[in-house]
């Protein structure tokens, strides 16, 4: 799916504009990450104490929105859930759309779409009411964040630094959240713990 320029810039500003009236309360870098219960797309339970020990990266998925659909399409994504298991980072994949709202996919559709993608999360999360999501004070789609070993928040904002639907702009922008993926399984210090999300808003039931 490929967009204009002037409509890559009207989508974004769409989305970006939604952000102060779609705050959550977001946890806190340095702070012990939000604990959470899930159920994943095979109908197995994720726990995050269950992944203690771990660096855990979460991505906020819709499928429908088009600045995800330019990490999927491109290929970058795929490449850096590769990158990041593969040293041992636990992916999280993370639909906390509504039943009936763009993006909202049961078990057996996340299966799919994942194999179609040739993704490669640990788990593909199903929110569907919107806890974990809320509870990370997730706001778009891309949202992500990076949970280090010993359990706290190290990263949550932007996947990148370009705000944009064309994926002429990955190799252009800087890779926040590969950085600080890398950093953490690397045991320092992030070097930006927060940045800003850019992506459609969530689409969280009402």
């Amino acid at each position: 799916m490929l967009f204009s320029p002037r409509t890559s810039r009207l989508l974004m500003s769409a989305a970006l504009a939604l952000l102060p009236a779609a705050a959550l309360a977001a946890p806190k870098v340095g702070e012990p990450a939000p604990a959470f219960t899930g159920v994943d797309a095979h109908g197995k339970t994720v726990t995050l104490s269950g992944l203690a020990g771990k660096t855990v990266v979460l991505e906020w998925m819709n499928d429908g929105c088009p600045y995800v659909v330019k990490w999927y399409r491109s290929g970058e994504m795929q490449k850096l859930q590769r990158d990041a298991t593969t040293k041992g980072a636990v992916w999280l994949t993370v639909a906390s759309s509504a039943p009936g709202e763009q993006g909202h996919v049961d078990g057996e559709t996340a299966l799919r779409q994942t194999a179609d993608r040739n993704a490669s999360p640990t788990h593909f999360v199903l929110d569907p009411k919107g806890t974990i999501g809320r509870a990370y004070g997730a706001q778009v789609t891309p949202h992500m964040y990076v949970i280090a070993p010993d359990g706290k928040l190290a990263y949550m904002g932007g996947i990148d630094s370009i705000a944009s639907t064309d994926p002429a702009d990955i190799p252009k922008a800087e890779p926040l959240a590969r950085l600080a993926i890398n950093e953490v399984l690397d045991g320092k210090p992030v070097t930006k713990p927060v940045t800003r999300a850019y992506g459609c808003s969530v689409k969280y039931a009402n």
